[in-house]
């Protein structure tokens, strides 16, 4: 559903002002609402928990949502014992999302408990995950994806065990969303059509970052080209109708690796990110852009440290963003990040492009049209807005209406390919 951002009617407080203060609680807030609408726990539980949490309480947060976890678990084994497979695969869902809601608070606590929980909490929403994918009857099956000497952990989520062709919709990931996550974004969407749909750990992601210290990279080709090559090789893949997605910063690594690997029929961005860096250095004072430009390292970094020390918020969130990319040196670290950019490469893009574009983008704003403006391959721009509750970084609250338009432009795309 397409949307006129211009247009800003009276809203309900939540949906302008939001449900907490703190900007990282109320957007998680939001995603997990919005993920209830695909069956990931229930509206009632999210409000619940979160209505335990005072505003800001990062200790608070990853006990409360770790507490939710424990319950969702406990329900998914006495499911599972009771021989009721659907009721199991539900309540493990919902345990590993709320596992992955507890790890995003990890960074705010006190560094002497970090350590201690954060491999445990990862281990936890994985195991919840793996007990879904085991209650399914055979229908989702792990897929291993032969990468650099080792291999990628990556799941095949079909709609029944048959092992018949499909379309196969292949997800990428954001910097720090779980597994879990892409079931709201399109691979319970994509079942629901007759897809298959495929998800995976990339480098400097989940089980790459927590268990193997595996950094992000920012050449995507060489991740997504092997995971093509397993997928068309299998006999329940359709491999001439193949189409992609790329969540958050992956709305900068799928169309990168685009750039390279043309197998897909169509793709989307939610959103267009054109260069990963402006999410940093946009709130960065000019003074130390110039340090930067002029490669003042040692300058730049005593800077950081004196910013750092003083700011205990901006301390946990650099260590959070910072840990994926396993750079511990700040200018080592933003001079990485500048490479991470699509104008030089968007041009090689060919496959044909859905591009979102949500009222009140937080991250990236501008981007989705900055990263139109350099495609020469066929695109559309799908804009979103507080109008219809589908406003900030990736329609949190809105997942039905962004399915509903991207699932219906790749499902004409492929049509036109006459895939399928």
């Amino acid at each position: 559903m397409t949307t006129s951002p211009s247009v800003r009617p009276a809203a309900s407080r939540a949906l302008t002002t939001g449900f907490f203060g703190d900007p990282d609680f109320d957007f998680e807030t939001r995603l997990a609402l919005g993920a209830t609408t695909y069956g990931v726990g229930d509206p009632g539980s999210v409000l619940a928990t979160v209505a335990a949490i005072a505003d800001g309480d990062r200790p608070g947060w990853f006990t409360a949502w770790s507490q939710r976890g424990d319950r969702f678990s406990a329900l998914g084994a006495a499911a599972d014992g009771d021989g009721d497979a659907p009721g199991a695969m539900w309540a493990y869902l919902a345990a590993s999302a709320a596992y992955s809601q507890a790890l995003g608070a990890v960074d705010g606590l006190p560094r002497d408990r970090t350590g201690a929980v954060m491999l445990p909490t990862f281990r936890s929403s994985r195991r919840a995950w793996d007990a879904m994918i085991d209650a399914s009857g055979g229908r989702f099956v792990r897929v291993a994806i032969p990468y650099d000497g080792d291999t990628l952990p990556g799941y095949l989520l079909r709609p029944d065990a048959g092992g018949a062709a499909r379309p196969t919709f292949v997800m990428t990931n954001g910097s720090d969303g779980p597994l879990s996550s892409l079931w709201s974004s399109g691979a319970a969407e994509a079942l629901a059509r007759g897809w298959n749909a495929f998800v995976y750990d990339g480098p400097g992601q989940q089980s790459l970052l927590f268990e193997r210290g595996v950094p992000f990279r920012p050449d995507w080709e060489a991740v997504l080209t092997p995971v093509v090559d397993t997928l068309v090789a299998r006999a329940d893949v359709d491999p001439s109708a193949l189409t992609a997605y790329g969540i958050s910063q992956a709305g900068y690594w799928l169309p990168r690796a685009l750039a390279f690997e043309h197998r897909f029929v169509a793709a989307v961005a939610d959103p267009g990110v054109v260069d990963v860096s402006t999410s940093w250095l946009d709130h960065m004072p000019p003074e130390m852009i110039a340090l930067l430009d002029g490669g003042r390292k040692d300058t730049f970094n005593g800077y950081m440290a004196e910013f750092a020390g003083s700011d205990p918020d901006m301390d946990r969130t650099f260590a959070f963003r910072a840990r994926p990319y396993g750079i511990d040196d700040p200018f080592d670290l933003f001079t990485t990040l500048r490479t991470y950019q699509l104008r030089d490469v968007a041009a090689q893009i060919r496959t044909p492009l859905l591009i979102t574009d949500p009222e009140d983008e937080q991250f990236w704003p501008g981007q989705s049209e900055q990263l139109a403006a350099l495609l020469t391959a066929p695109h559309e721009i799908a804009s979103f807005g507080v109008a219809d509750g589908a406003n900030f970084h990736c329609q949190p609250l809105a997942p039905r209406q962004t399915a509903h338009r991207m699932f219906g432009w790749l499902s004409g795309q492929l049509a036109g390919r006459g895939a399928g």
